[in-house]
């Protein structure tokens, strides 16, 4: 599903691919236009696992007492964790297309 902060999200769960009946797990592929970010939001039941294929990422994400914002410049096989239930996003600062997947807990 595309956003109007340019990226794009394709969901990879269990009604596209059975296999992951019962895995516990899901998969998304991002994919980001130059200035593009994926909005803020959050994964009330999973982990985010982020790994960078192509381009380059600020991500990040806010915890909760104290609110303290932690950021990273994520580059070509870099690999972040988003903790479960935490506000997070992702920013294409590169010139160019960026592309990462995701894997998700729940």
């Amino acid at each position: 599903m595309g956003n109007k902060g340019g990226s794009n999200v394709t969901l990879v769960n269990v009604d596209k691919l059975p296999g992951l009946n019962t895995l516990g797990i899901s998969l998304a592929r991002l994919d980001y236009t130059p200035s593009s970010l994926n909005p803020p939001h959050t994964h009330p039941r999973g982990t985010e696992l982020l790994v960078v294929i192509e381009g380059t990422l600020l991500v990040g994400f806010v915890t909760s007492n104290p609110n303290k914002l932690f950021t990273k410049v994520l580059n070509k096989v870099d690999v972040f964790v988003f903790p479960v239930g935490l506000i997070h996003f992702q920013f294409n600062i590169g010139k160019t297309n960026a592309l990462a997947f995701a894997s998700l807990s729940s």
